[in-house]
């Protein structure tokens, strides 16, 4: 027992490190950093690797998953061409007395057994609808395919297409392929042998990989029997190839009966020769819309360009447009606010002219005569009375047209400027007796205006 428990220990640690050797790898191909997705996709695609791996690439190149199949309708087939190929393979007739005598025998039983299977299911159809006509897990119905066919028949087969039946027809169409359809009768008596000695044999599985999609499915199963439905199989087995013909998919050829390995390669070989013309068309027609569509990309790249060149030249020029007229708003501003400033400085000048004290006159033994050097070397003279303040003399000056906005007074002798205008140090100016000035004075006017 404790051997028993050992080795079950043992294989479930190689197990395990057998998933997480097959999800790594799966990380490694398709970019997945979770372990945990990683193993869920294999999970999914039954731990095939290079299943699961092809889905998750399709799926980033925007294919959808065929676990998340597209809701859209499915690609319409168009199976009512009178220019399909039909390659019908009857099955041999009796040989000889005793096999004739042996088919002349069994026939009656046979008519009898399939008249009344059929009876059967017709009416079994009115008690109880056939459950293949819903499907509901098309996915689950190719897989559930898959593993059945590869328990009975190995592993050495065509690449089954890992999807539904509009997916496969999708991709055929986007790739350009063709696109080879078999549907499985499990309980028909040549599906074994064909499957075994014929659609198994290496060539065929050879020439099917190389150029076409595969896809298969059993009709017992309900995507298989829609399948069935729409292609309006007579016999089995059955093999349609299915390609874009006319801007449709198209079946193009129909291989029913027990066909060998060399006959189904002559066959299909012959149906795609035939139709290759269709497929090299639609490839120059679609190589002609990209270059048109990469064209009118250009042109439109191009127009857009120009359109954005000439909006930002537009742009500018309404910059440019704004810039001067802000400036000449600017510049109107300054000279309305530069002619309000002379007008309300020439008002001041008027109303400090009217509030002068009038003029000693000369034989006033208290006046003063005082003559002022302007800045632009006029001379200017006026008599002041000793007790009048030095502001008298400054608004005498400012009333003067010659006179700068602004000045000061300085005296020689000693050399000084007179407070004129009231200040911190002289919050009262003094009268020109306190400032120390004689009966006759050179003032000279120092224009501050620029400092």
């Amino acid at each position: 027992m404790a051997w028993t428990e050992r080795k079950l220990k043992e294989l479930c640690v190689v197990s395990e490190e057998r998933s997480d050797l097959f999800s790594a790898c799966i990380g490694d191909l398709t970019g997945i950093e979770s372990m945990d997705q990683c193993r869920h996709t294999l999970e999914q695609h039954n731990w095939n690797i290079e299943a699961a791996v092809q889905d998750r690439l399709n799926e980033q190149e925007g294919v959808p998953s065929v676990f998340n199949p597209p809701p859209s309708r499915p690609l319409q087939v168009n199976t009512a061409d009178h220019r399909i190929y039909s390659y019908v393979v009857s099955r041999p007739q009796p040989r000889g007395l005793l096999g004739w005598g042996y088919y002349l025998i069994m026939l009656p039983f046979r008519f009898t057994y399939y008249t009344i299977l059929d009876i059967f299911r017709f009416a079994l159809r009115f008690i109880r609808p056939d459950p293949r006509s819903r499907v509901t897990d098309p996915v689950g119905d190719i897989v559930s395919f898959m593993h059945s066919f590869e328990e009975k028949y190995g592993r050495a087969h065509p690449v089954f297409y890992q999807g539904t039946y509009s997916q496969a027809l999708n991709d055929a169409k986007r790739e350009l392929r063709f696109l080879l359809v078999y549907l499985h009768g499990d309980d028909h008596q040549d599906s074994d042998e064909f499957c075994r000695n014929t659609l198994c044999a290496p060539e065929v599985i050879s020439l099917i990989n190389t150029r076409m999609l595969f896809w298969a499915c059993s009709t017992n199963k309900p995507e298989g029997y829609r399948v069935s439905q729409a292609l309006r199989e007579n016999t089995y087995p059955f093999l349609a190839m299915i390609m874009l013909k006319d801007r449709r998919m198209t079946v193009v050829g129909r291989l029913e009966g027990l066909i060998q390995p060399d006959d189904l390669i002559n066959q299909l070989t012959f149906i795609m020769d035939a139709n290759q013309t269709y497929l090299v068309s639609e490839r120059l027609e679609r190589e002609e819309r990209n270059q048109t569509q990469v064209l009118r990309q250009q042109q439109d790249e191009a127009y857009l360009a120009s359109l954005r060149a000439d909006q930002e030249k537009e742009r500018k020029k309404r910059e440019e447009r704004e810039r001067k007229r802000r400036k000449e708003e600017e510049v109107q501003q300054q000279k309305l606010a530069e002619e309000r400033r002379r007008q309300n400085l020439q008002e001041e000048k008027e109303r400090k002219l009217e509030c002068l004290p009038p003029e000693p006159s000369a034989d006033d033994p208290e006046s003063v005569k005082i003559i002022f050097k302007l800045p632009n070397d006029t001379r200017v003279e006026r008599r002041f009375h000793f007790s009048q303040s030095l502001t008298v003399i400054h608004d005498f000056l400012f009333s003067l047209k010659e006179s700068p906005e602004k000045f000061q007074i300085e005296a020689n002798f000693p050399r000084r400027v007179l407070p004129c205008v009231p200040s911190e140090e002289w919050p009262n100016p003094p009268t020109l007796q306190e400032a120390g000035l004689s009966h006759t004075e050179v003032l000279f006017v120092q224009d501050l205006t620029d400092e």
